[in-house]
């Protein structure tokens, strides 16, 4: 069956493997990145766009014009950048809000106005975070929760057309922002199953979605149990938690 899966952010980390996943299925995959000069995955059909700006939906999906019907849209790409009650910044607030809620919404939008019948999933990637909130990164975690909002807004008014929106929310997989190496190794792991987050948990858990023709407006969380321990900060400032 040809169809073509569209990812943002599909030129490293966690969507550079979900890419690699997708084309291993048998998929063609359009993989958005940032700048001319990223890279994709071989056999990926390169999108460029800037998920600020309000043509990128626009501009994401004219890569797809000639090729199979989109059939699925992973929105993995966002910012996260640090900022807290105290020094809370409008700046901050926009950039994340425009990147990690509007962008995915006008993608999803694209998706409904292109679609021209059949199924299709959305897929939306979250943070295990909102499962038990703190208020670091603050900008970025109110972002998601737009998104997780998104999520089920868009899957109510969309089923009708066969569109599917679900979301994944994985804990932490690899470092990130300024968390170096060793403070990643201390506390990937922080959580009641001794079992850190992998990659390969959000490729197996797209594939469920992508599997489970009955699912809509659901959140898979992804983090070993980590939301029953309810912390109170961020884990990158837990390291000394981790100890048994």
């Amino acid at each position: 069956m040809s169809r073509t899966a569209i990812v943002t952010g599909g030129g490293k980390r966690v969507g550079e493997a979900l890419v690699r996943a997708l084309i291993d299925d048998a998929w063609t995959v359009v993989a958005h990145v940032h700048r001319t000069d990223d890279a994709v995955p071989e056999g990926a059909v390169k999108s460029v766009a800037d998920l600020a700006e309000a043509d990128c939906a626009g501009r994401i999906f004219a890569a797809a014009d000639g090729l199979p019907p989109v059939r699925l849209l992973v929105n993995n790409a966002a910012r996260f950048a640090f900022d807290g009650f105290g020094n809370a910044s409008a700046e901050e607030f926009d950039s994340h809000m425009k990147v990690n809620a509007r962008a995915p919404m006008l993608l999803i939008d694209e998706l409904a106005r292109r679609h021209a019948g059949g199924e299709a999933l959305a897929v939306n990637l979250l943070d295990s975070k909102l499962a038990a909130p703190n208020p670091d990164f603050l900008s970025y975690t109110l972002s998601k929760y737009a998104l997780a909002g998104l999520t089920e807004v868009a899957a109510r008014a969309l089923a009708g057309q066969g569109i599917r929106v679900n979301a994944i929310a994985p804990a932490l997989m690899l470092p990130s922002g300024e968390q170096d190496r060793a403070n990643f190794a201390a506390v990937h792991e922080l959580n009641p199953l001794r079992r850190g987050v992998e990659i390969g948990d959000v490729v197996a858990a797209l594939r469920f979605l992508i599997d489970s023709a009955s699912m809509t407006g659901q959140t898979l969380v992804l983090d070993g149990g980590q939301h029953f321990m309810n912390l109170k900060r961020d884990v990158q400032f837990l390291e000394g938690l981790n100890e048994r």
